[in-house]
């Protein structure tokens, strides 16, 4: 007997997770990247000085620090194209390797799948988003930790990729890439959280008859939708938000020479900062990523519910 083809808006249904995950990301970075320029700052910031800011205070003040001194595109939207290329292409290859890894995985009596293999998806698909992308993220970070009136500073995403591979290599290319892969710890908390989370409400749905049987064709309210990206989120930002700094840190150009590795780059910032240097940078990542996660979120599951109304 033939297996049943899987109906798909794209030909693949892998495929139409990546272009939705491609959507939403392009979508949350364009609106959202101003923040990221504030939080990466704060997090390369080796001084005390900014540790004894307010942090809602520290953030606004830096707002109107670039606006004045930068402008606001050239300021709040420096290093947008390095970001919306490694949101877009993050995204779209998490979503297509976390559908395809997850179709791979042996499912229960009622075809689901449990958290721990949830979470074990998301770890495999954000490590193999993590090597694909990280060029991108270095070229993020110093663009966004230099302003274009810093001396031999990159002028955009290209410039910056080709001088990065010609004076640095392959080792310049994929600086921070330990933490970054230690990051796929925060998708994965993320996600198991998020897809526990829908499980939990198809199956009171389901309960209460108003559900279809399959899950994969329920469709929750945006609201649920929202709720449950942005409870995700926070948890996992918060439990796994030090390998930020570190990465940053450690791909930084200015920074780079400071540190020999992960290890000695946590001893440092221990013994200079303090743990709270750890955390530099969560509140602007904390307003970053709640809208952020919540539009990603609400434009990937309305294109996916999308491309399944009208797969063929």
């Amino acid at each position: 007997m033939s297996e049943t083809k899987t109906k798909s808006f794209t030909g693949s249904p892998h495929t139409d997770q990546a272009v939705a995950g491609f959507g939403a990301g392009l979508v949350s970075t364009t609106f959202l990247h101003p923040l990221d320029v504030i939080k990466i700052r704060f997090q390369v910031d080796a001084s005390k000085r900014s540790e004894k800011r307010p942090f809602i205070g520290g953030t606004i003040k830096a707002f109107r620090d670039i606006i004045n001194n930068e402008g606001v595109f050239r300021g709040l939207y420096r290093g947008v194209a390095p970001n919306i290329a490694g949101a877009t292409a993050s995204w779209g290859l998490y979503f297509w390797w976390y559908s395809l890894i997850k179709k791979q995985m042996k499912k229960d009596d009622q075809g689901k799948l449990s958290a721990m293999q949830h979470l074990l998806a998301s770890l495999q698909g954000g490590a193999l988003t993590a090597i694909m992308t990280n060029p991108f993220w270095v070229i993020k970070t110093r663009m966004c930790t230099t302003t274009r009136y810093t001396s031999d500073a990159y002028t955009g995403l290209w410039n910056g990729l080709s001088r990065l591979a010609k004076e640095e290599g392959i080792r310049g290319l994929y600086r921070g890439m330990v933490p970054a892969l230690f990051g796929t710890s925060h998708g994965a908390i993320q996600f198991m959280a998020y897809e526990e989370m829908k499980k939990w409400r198809n199956d009171a749905l389901k309960r209460r008859g108003e559900s279809p049987e399959d899950e994969h064709n329920a469709k929750l309210s945006n609201s649920e939708y929202l709720l449950m990206a942005a409870s995700s989120k926070v948890v996992a930002t918060v439990t796994t938000y030090p390998y930020q700094v570190l990465r940053s840190r450690l791909q930084d150009r200015q920074t780079r020479d400071a540190y020999k590795g992960v290890i000695d780059c946590m001893s440092k910032i221990r013994a200079a900062e303090g743990y709270i240097g750890f955390y530099k940078g969560l509140a602007p990542g904390i307003v970053r990523v709640l809208p952020g996660t919540c539009i990603t979120f609400l434009v990937y599951e309305n294109l996916t519910q999308y491309f399944k109304n009208h797969a063929t």
